[in-house]
């Protein structure tokens, strides 16, 4: 009897064991998404530096050739990047950004080293207000190497290594903590997203797909319930793939078959999250049509968190151009829109 009372034990205890690893793994409980530890990326056992710039310690400098530099602003002017929205640029034409891990009052950049490589500083020399900047809003703030770097609205401004040309708005949203800029200094993005949320679409129309005619959204909008309640992630009814989910602004959420749900593994890093950009968590309670314990969180091996659905890691495609879109889906037959069950949606017929 001792014996088989032993055994039971250590069986409960196994069990035990079982279901804390398995929580620990996906995520449940309490009413915002659950946290987890970092997931080492597929196939390397190196974590990303906090930048997400693919050029951190111990994996080279930032790519040869024509990609944006450290050097004067010149003439700065606000014009509409596409995928951001109105962004300041520099002389150049080079989208300008800024760190969310920087501070504007005081000024103080938190981006030097490796960081500074791939994010290059912009310098406050001859730095001129054109079209659609304010001349009161910029400044500048002095570096630990004595450099003067040109502020916007008290945010301290650099340029992205990865942006090879003018126009190009690769840096938008890296990490979940670097931002095309606006004239006012915040993120060029959420001014584009908050614009959107007050005109006269309640997303209800038709939001089709630009090249594909799949986006139907034929559902209440993210951002417009019927009782009232913030809603951050939402279901929508696409013509061809049935209930899809969308984040707060309208944007579908797609999985890639290369991340990996258990054990959770990412194989989107480096130049891949140029063009997917991982969703950020929401909290339970602003959950609709979606079952709430499939909800969770993973944190990325640069540090920051990431929304998963059913245990996946889930993304945004900066291929779609407007919300309702779905360019994103089948894409290299490895990703695709994340449906309300939590799976791969799949065309009808």
């Amino acid at each position: 009897m001792k014996t088989r009372t032993m055994r039971r034990e250590i069986f409960a205890g196994s069990a035990a064991v079982a279901v804390l690893l398995l929580t620990a793994g996906c995520g449940s409980g309490g009413n915002s998404a659950a946290k987890q530890d970092s997931v080492k990326p597929v196939g390397d056992s190196k974590q990303l530096d906090l930048y997400g710039s693919g050029y951190g310690s111990g994996s080279g400098d930032a790519p040869a050739g024509g990609g944006a530099k450290s050097g004067p602003a010149g003439q700065l002017k606000a014009q509409e990047v596409a995928g951001v929205g109105s962004a300041v640029t520099d002389g150049e034409g080079f989208t300008l950004y800024r760190f969310d891990k920087d501070t504007a009052k005081p000024p103080k950049s938190n981006c030097e080293g490796d960081c500074a490589q791939a994010w290059p500083v912009v310098l406050a020399d001859d730095a001129q207000a054109g079209a659609g900047v304010d001349a009161a809003m910029l400044g500048s703030v002095t570096r630990a190497d004595g450099t003067k770097q040109l502020t916007l609205g008290g945010w301290p401004v650099y340029r992205y290594a990865k942006d090879t040309k003018a126009g190009d708005a690769l840096g938008e949203g890296v990490g979940g903590t670097w931002h095309a800029v606006g004239p006012d200094g915040k993120p060029a993005a959420a001014a584009k997203a908050a614009g959107a949320g007050t005109g006269s679409g309640s997303g209800s129309g038709s939001g089709m797909a630009s090249g594909m005619g799949m986006g139907m959204n034929m559902g209440a909008g993210a951002n417009s319930p019927a009782d009232g309640k913030k809603v951050s992630l939402s279901v929508r009814q696409n013509a061809q793939l049935g209930g899809i989910l969308q984040n707060s602004e309208g944007w579908t959420l797609y999985r890639f078959d290369k991340d990996s749900a258990w054990p959770m593994k990412f194989g989107c890093l480096d130049a891949c999250l140029d063009t997917w950009k991982p969703a950020k968590p929401v909290d339970k309670t602003e959950v609709s049509g979606i079952p709430s314990e499939l909800v969770g969180s993973v944190k990325r091996p640069d540090g920051s968190e990431q929304l998963t659905i059913d245990c996946w890691p889930v993304y945004t495609f900066t291929g779609d151009k407007q919300p309702g879109d779905v360019n994103g889906q089948g894409k290299q037959g490895l990703w695709f829109a994340v449906t309300d069950k939590g799976k791969k949606a799949k065309a009808a017929g």
